[in-house]
């Protein structure tokens, strides 16, 4: 959030019980319809390349889609051992914003329509309601086909 804020975005903070990790009780906590909740994960590609894929909580990454948005081979989730080193998140805490190195992002289109959609703070409990359009902008991402 501080990140956001020093960047001049506007979003608001919601709260929820940290224990909830499924994305889908998250949802239902902060009282949204799922396909505005957006849950982040990180994928390595052929070439041990990181992404950050962004998707609706309600629905699941699809792999081979997220490779061709990446130009990629192949693509698979990183072990979730992984996580914590690599972007400096814990599972359910995990966001595209703040990243301990920069990877590139790709937010599913279906949130495109949307005038705010929900995604990870970057912390357990903590999620910010932004424009999807800014947060693409300041992830450096981009939109894509990624979930069916």
């Amino acid at each position: 959030m501080r990140l956001l804020e020093a960047a001049k975005i506007t979003y608001s903070a919601h709260e929820y019980d940290p224990s909830l990790v499924n994305g889908m009780y998250v949802a239902t906590a902060l009282s949204q319809d799922p396909g505005r909740v957006f849950k982040s994960l990180i994928c390595v590609n052929d070439k041990k390349e990181h992404f950050v894929f962004a998707v609706p909580v309600n629905l699941e990454l699809d792999l081979k889609k997220a490779a061709r948005a990446s130009n990629s081979k192949s693509m698979e989730m990183i072990p979730l051992k992984e996580l914590l080193p690599l972007t400096g998140y814990v599972h359910g805490g995990c966001s595209p914003i703040g990243l301990k190195k920069s990877f590139p992002v790709f937010i599913d289109q279906k949130a495109e329509p949307f005038q705010t959609i929900f995604i990870s703070a970057g912390k357990k409990g903590f999620q910010v309601e932004i424009n999807p359009i800014d947060l693409v902008s300041y992830c450096h991402g981009e939109f894509a086909d990624l979930a069916p």
